[in-house]
């Protein structure tokens, strides 16, 4: 039988494409991650310090910016490649990193995150589809699902980075220098993607199969060919719609993608970006109270990392129960579980319980949320979408995905200073609750529909 990309084995080449398509998750996450440290830093230079509603700005603005990405070039890439935009994506991110460090304002910060926001929106549009089009059929959702555990090193590295930085300063105006994070890792994007190549499945649903059949031979090898239904006569073109009229055709696809994608939006993101703020809104921080201000920031970053290495963990366990358990169920229970953790966290608030149970909350949460929800709403999209409509469908639910982030970002700050602690905790319960619900609802496959 002839090897072809839907049935060949599993090579070294094939994880290298999902090595270098899961840079963008990394960045991602690594940007929030940075971001949740710069805001307390900032606040220590500001005169006045930041307002609540500015803390929100500033950590949503990545976050609009990969709304409007995700969106825009999921649509342009079904249209004109994904090639083009693979590589235009990580220029955004270093370009603008570039900027903000050698023009460290609070205004230009605000826009070069959205630009670089813009630039990862891109990613994650493009990410899942280079990976589905060119894995095997056996590994295909878990290697898309590998793709996203790659965001918990982004959290992991990046803090990690962050604490051994600011633990040795002791002037918190230099918050700048931790750029330099996220423009050594999108360089790291642009050199490894000078030598790749167009999708070869976008190029056979374009009825281009010469060009589809040596791309396949540059990914794979000269041994492996383009799947059979590639090589069809009558493959179809990409569907060029308005988002109104894709909506319309597509509207239980979009609810049961998108909906629950931006209820997990606002645990990553929403808690993730302010989570160094809400440890020390918590109390769980160990640094005297008398301590100098910027070692209190250090010290949250220190937690932070604690509770992000429990990231990688929760992809793993997803990733092993990826093929044993329906993946729409883990969904549902991730949901139920983060909801749980949360209101152990509440608890322990109220009841003043020890700090270290707290802080087993927090990992909890972060377990169960990457194990189910973070892991399955970035699997979801490549598996509900055909081919020919794929990036944009996939653009589609991450747009929808990071308005909901975008939401928890701009509004814990506010929630924080006017309602407490407590008031942003059962939000968020309430939030994942209603992610489980929608999942549920829209989980059958005849609900879903093709």
């Amino acid at each position: 039988m002839e090897n072809t990309i839907n049935n060949v084995p599993l090579s070294w080449r094939h994880i290298k494409i999902v090595a270098i398509a899961s840079l963008g998750q990394l960045i991602g996450t690594g940007l929030a991650t940075l971001v949740s440290v710069i805001i307390p830093l900032y606040q220590l230079t500001a005169h006045p310090e930041l307002s609540s509603g500015m803390q929100g700005l500033v950590g949503a603005m990545n976050l609009l910016g990969i709304v409007v990405g995700s969106v825009v070039i999921g649509k342009l890439s079904d249209q004109y490649g994904y090639l083009l935009f693979f590589r235009l994506c990580p220029i955004l991110v270093c370009a603008a990193s570039f900027v903000a460090l050698f023009f460290p304002s609070i205004s230009v910060l605000i826009v070069c995150l959205f630009i670089m926001g813009v630039g990862i929106g891109g990613e994650y549009s493009l990410d899942s589809d280079y990976i589905s089009s060119l894995m095997p059929d056996k590994w295909k959702s878990v290697m898309v699902g590998v793709a996203k555990a790659a965001s918990a090193l982004g959290n992991i590295g990046v803090a990690g980075a962050c604490f051994l930085i600011v633990s040795h300063w002791t002037n918190p105006d230099l918050w700048p220098r931790l750029l330099w994070i996220i423009i050594a890792i999108s360089g790291l994007m642009i050199v490894l993607r000078i030598r790749f190549w167009e999708s070869p499945k976008w190029l056979a649903s374009h009825g281009r199969n010469k060009q589809a059949a040596m791309a396949v031979e540059k990914f794979l090898g000269d041994e492996v060919g383009l799947s059979s239904e590639g090589k069809s006569a009558d493959t179809p073109k990409a569907v060029r719609e308005s988002w109104g009229t894709f909506i319309g055709h597509n509207w239980k696809k979009v609810i049961f993608t998108g909906v629950p994608w931006a209820c997990e939006g606002l645990g990553v993101y929403g808690i993730g970006v302010f989570l160094p703020i809400l440890v020390m809104a918590l109390g769980i921080e160990h640094v005297a109270s008398e301590g100098a201000t910027i070692s209190h920031v250090a010290n949250s970053v220190e937690i932070t990392l604690w509770i992000s290495c429990i990231i990688l963990p929760g992809f793993v366990l997803g990733l092993l129960l990826l093929n044993k358990v329906d993946g729409v169920r883990m969904q549902i229970l991730g949901f139920i579980m983060s909801a749980l953790c949360l209101s152990l966290l509440l608890a322990s608030y109220y009841l003043h319980w020890d700090k270290w149970i707290s802080i087993g909350a927090f990992m909890g949460f972060e377990l169960f949320l990457n194990m189910g929800p973070h892991l399955m709403t970035y699997i979801l999209p490549s598996k509900v979408y055909p081919e020919q409509i794929r990036g944009q469908g996939s653009g589609m639910a991450a747009s929808i995905g990071k308005v909901g982030a975008v939401l928890g970002v701009f509004f814990i700050p506010i929630l924080l200073k006017s309602g407490g602690t407590d008031s942003v905790l059962i939000v968020s319960i309430i939030v994942m609750l209603v992610g489980g619900l929608v999942t549920w609802i829209f989980k059958s496959r005849r609900q879903v529909g093709q």
